[in-house]
Formats: C-alpha cells, sequence, structure tokens
C-alpha cells in the first residue's frame, strides 16, 4: 500500500492534476469573489459589460499566473502563453454556452442542473487545453 502512495506521489502527472485541481479551486474562488466585490463598488458608475470584461480580465490574468507558476510550471513565453489561455477560455465559454442553450431550451433541463453538470466537462477540457496548448508540457509519466 506505501509504495503504491509513494509511486503516486511520484507521479508527476498526477500531481500535476491534483495542483491543477486546487489551483482551480482558488481561481473560482477569487473570481466569484472579486466579480461580486468589483461589481457592487462601481454599480451604476459604469455599464454592467464594462464590469463584466473588467472581470473577465482581472480573472483570466489572475488564473493564468496561478496556473502558470503554480501548476504547469513552464519558463519564459509569457505573453504567448497569456493569449493562449484566453484562446482556451474563449472555447471551453463557447462549448459551454452552446451545451447549455441546447439542454435548456429544446430539452428543457434546469439552467442549474446543466451548469453544474457542465463544471467537470470544463475543468477537463481546460485541463487539457492549458496543457497542450496554452503552456504545451511535454507528456511524461502519464499514467
Amino acid at each position: 500500500m506505501i509504495s503504491k502512495i509513494r509511486a503516486l506521489a511520484n507521479n508527476s502527472a498526477w500531481v500535476e492534476r491534483l495542483r491543477f485541481l486546487i489551483v482551480g479551486g482558488v481561481n473560482t474562488v477569487f473570481g466569484y469573489a472579486f466579480s461580486l466585490t468589483f461589481y457592487y463598488q462601481v454599480e451604476g458608475a459604469i455599464p454592467t459589460l464594462l464590469i463584466l470584461a473588467i472581470n473577465t480580465l482581472v480573472s483570466i490574468t489572475f488564473s493564468f499566473v496561478l496556473y502558470k507558476v503554480f501548476v504547469f510550471r513552464t519558463k519564459g513565453n509569457w505573453f504567448t502563453e497569456y493569449l493562449r489561455s484566453y484562446v482556451v477560455y474563449g472555447a471551453s465559454s463557447f462549448v459551454g454556452i452552446i451545451i447549455t442553450w441546447i439542454l435548456v431550451d429544446f430539452f428543457d433541463l434546469e439552467f442549474w442542473i446543466v451548469q453544474s453538470a457542465l463544471l467537470v466537462f470544463v475543468v477537463v477540457i481546460s485541463y487539457f487545453g492549458h496543457r497542450n496548448f496554452t503552456f504545451k508540457v511535454k507528456a511524461k509519466n502519464d499514467g
């Protein structure tokens, strides 16, 4: 049993996935807290769409830095990887929007159920998108 635990701990792919989930949780809490705080601080002073745009920029930037430094640990390429992170987030958001629209409007599923189910999908898509596109991590110990 101990040898299996050691083998798992030494498997860089599993450690990377665990770090991804932890950082993803931190990113989610930050994004939600920032979004609410920022909205209620500037509500009425600037248009809602501008609030959402600023929130998106701040949240993606925060997420990008944490994934780069703590999860994928790539060196250099800050600007290129930063722009690529927008592609990954845009693609997963687009797919999520389409799936939500179809399941809610055509299959009459509850919005909150669809959104909850999509969380797993979005986490998997963003992990592989960031790993293979944003940060282009070479696969090793992919067990």
